[in-house]
């Protein structure tokens, strides 16, 4: 998959990273909800649909993985401040996305590693 690399803000690299993650998490079969779901807690990057469970997804991306893994960069503190994120999205919007009848979430976790336009992407279900 290859990927246009911009010079510019570190935001738009990773704008370009969700859309790559975005598309192949459909190519897999789950249904985008939104994206860049913003509170006063936090930010997730994609909210999917996989069958009857609503999936809150983290992208990352590291180029140089000799010191961390992109995975390895959630750590703790990420991790609860995406579960307080998850938690208002449900308690606050499920009416607005049509969800009031999944009881079902999970957090997964994308990552894409390496220099364009050699990219490794890679999809951890259930992540924490």
């Amino acid at each position: 998959m290859t990927i246009k690399h911009t010079l510019g803000p570190k935001r738009d690299l990773g704008q370009q990273f969700e859309q790559m993650a975005l598309k192949h998490l459909i190519q897999k079969g789950l249904k985008p909800i939104t994206q860049n779901f913003n509170c006063k807690t936090g930010e997730i990057d994609l909210i999917m649909l996989d069958a009857q469970v609503v999936v809150f997804v983290e992208v990352r991306y590291r180029k140089n993985c000799s010191f961390m893994s992109a995975a390895e960069t959630i750590n703790f503190f990420k991790q609860q401040k995406l579960i307080r994120t998850a938690e208002f999205f449900l308690a606050y919007h499920v009416k607005r996305f049509g969800l009031a009848n999944f009881r079902d979430s999970r957090f997964d976790v994308i990552t894409v590693e390496g220099n364009p336009p050699e990219l490794k992407i890679s999809w951890i279900k259930n992540a924490f």
